[in-house]
């Protein structure tokens, strides 16, 4: 397997914000516990805290990746060949094809946080995925890298 010419890796974490959320849903679980005590009340707060902590982050840890001859997003796995070309969507775009535009059969890596995306159309006739749509920060890097690793 032959490494990619321009490589490229992301990780649509999620934002600062839902952080903060994390410890309120934990300052919540507190308050709910507090008429049971102050050893209750600190172990919502660790708990809640915690599992919210927890579903944030496995949320925000998809990853877009080209690697060698597959474009691997999320848990898809794609070979360079069965895709066409990509189009890079800025924010009212990709607003469009999150909504009234977006085909039900499309594979969608979407993240309503991040205002750009990549849409990617898939060649491939035994595939009935009319295209991809990956949010991603970069999106102009991604279709570089997707060019240049792409089989001639």
């Amino acid at each position: 397997m032959q490494l990619s010419a321009a490589p490229y890796e992301e990780r649509l974490t999620a934002p600062r914000t839902w952080w903060l959320i994390s410890f309120l849903v934990g300052v919540s679980m507190a308050l709910i516990l507090l008429p049971f005590g102050t050893l209750p009340m600190l172990g919502g707060l660790a708990g809640g805290t915690a599992v919210a902590a927890v579903a944030a982050s496995s949320y925000g840890s998809v990853r877009i990746r080209v690697v060698g001859d597959s474009l691997i997003a999320g848990e898809a796995k794609i070979p360079l060949a069965a895709l066409g070309e990509a189009e890079v969507l800025d924010a009212e775009e990709t607003r469009a094809w999150r909504t009234y535009k977006a085909d039900p059969r499309a594979f969608l890596l979407l993240r309503a946080y991040i205002p750009t995306a990549l849409r990617v159309e898939v060649t491939d006739p035994q595939d009935p995925t009319p295209y991809l749509y990956l949010s991603t920060r970069e999106p102009e890097r991604l279709a570089e890298a997707l060019r240049m690793a792409k089989p001639e």
